[in-house]
């Protein structure tokens, strides 16, 4: 921004470095440039400051379609002033005595610019747009406006002759109205909800299989250990049923085994017991043969001897003379005499 000082009879101005100063004395050019500092009178000076760099200028409009719909088209142009000097006498830029001593921007100038682009953009646009209907101009109409803009402003004869060029166009945005927009983006938005609805449909399926998948993973072994756990039960009862086989071999060998031990027992003792019957009737014999060529004394004798140790005990034994009488003559021979001598004794015990 320029700076004004005041002293008496004169003023001192300072430029800066983003504004072109055009100085007019008398209506004469005295000084024009970016960045000047120079004297001047002001009872006869004008001073006009244009923006040397490049402007921006944000354009927003309406505008109808063939089939009378209407869009919103926001864009924005680049400009620059090519010809300051030029500039300065067709626009309104004067800082000095219209802004005051003091100086200041030359909005004024600024303001024309932005109505004089935004008009001839708009009534580009609007002749467009016309022409296309709502679908051509949504799905089209941002690059034909962009087009239609950069060669009309470039082109423009107005533009040329107040000094300006325009650099660049750049249509930010074609836009129908809310509730249309909205409607149009209905059919789209069902389709993304169906598309996301499919995909969770689909991520559900697959999270269905894959714990089927798992349930019959877990169920297969679940049968194969009930398979192993039957072959195991199996193997154990054939393993419990041939040791109770072979235990029972083992016991059949072994009473076997008893039983030829006791027949061999059996036939042992019977031919022991059938030698020693051999034997004793042997010997039995024997005897008969003895006690034969023996008297009946001796046999009597060897009776009493034989049941001796059969019969009850005997505390005391009473002998009569008969008795005695018989016994002594059975052992001498002589029983008459005895048993003269007994009665003679008047039956005296013995």
């Amino acid at each position: 921004m320029a700076t004004i000082k005041r002293y008496p009879l004169v003023q001192r101005f300072l430029g800066s470095a983003g504004e072109y100063v055009v100085h007019l004395d008398r209506g004469a050019v005295r000084h024009q440039g970016v960045g000047q500092a120079f004297w001047f009178r002001p009872d006869r000076s004008v001073l006009s400051e244009v923006p040397a760099t490049d402007q921006e200028l944000p354009v927003l409009f309406h505008a109808v379609t063939r089939d009378q719909q209407d869009v919103t088209v926001q864009a924005n142009v680049t400009y620059r002033f090519a010809d300051p000097v030029l500039a300065s006498q067709r626009l309104d830029f004067g800082i000095f005595p219209l802004r005051g001593a003091g100086g200041g921007d030359a909005a004024g100038g600024r303001q024309q610019v932005g109505a004089i682009v935004g008009q001839l953009a708009q009534s580009v646009t609007v002749d467009l747009v016309a022409t296309l209907t709502l679908a051509e101009a949504l799905e089209t109409g941002v690059g034909r406006v962009r087009q239609a803009l950069g060669g009309s402003l470039t082109e423009d004869a107005r533009l040329a002759a107040t000094g300006i060029e325009v650099l660049g166009v750049r249509v930010l945005a074609l836009r129908p109205e809310a509730d249309v927009e909205k409607a149009l983006r209905t059919p789209v938005r069902e389709r993304l909800q169906a598309e996301a609805d499919r995909s969770t449909y689909e991520r559900r399926a697959l999270a269905v299989e894959r714990e089927r998948t798992i349930s019959e993973n877990e169920l297969a072994s679940q049968i194969e250990l009930a398979t192993r756990r039957e072959q195991l039960v199996a193997q154990e009862g054939a393993n419990k049923r041939r040791e109770a086989e072979e235990a029972a071999a083992a016991a059949l060998v072994a009473a076997r085994a008893t039983a030829e031990r006791r027949e061999i027992d059996s036939i042992a003792r019977a031919a022991e017991l059938e030698r020693i019957g051999a034997a004793e009737a042997t010997k039995e014999a024997a005897l008969m043969q003895v006690y034969a060529s023996v008297g009946k004394d001796v046999l009597l004798a060897l009776a009493l001897r034989d049941a001796a140790p059969n019969l009850p005990a005997v505390g005391s034994v009473t002998i009569t003379p008969d008795l005695l009488t018989g016994l002594v003559g059975a052992f001498t021979g002589r029983g008459t005499e005895v048993a003269r001598v007994t009665g003679a004794r008047g039956g005296e015990a013995v």
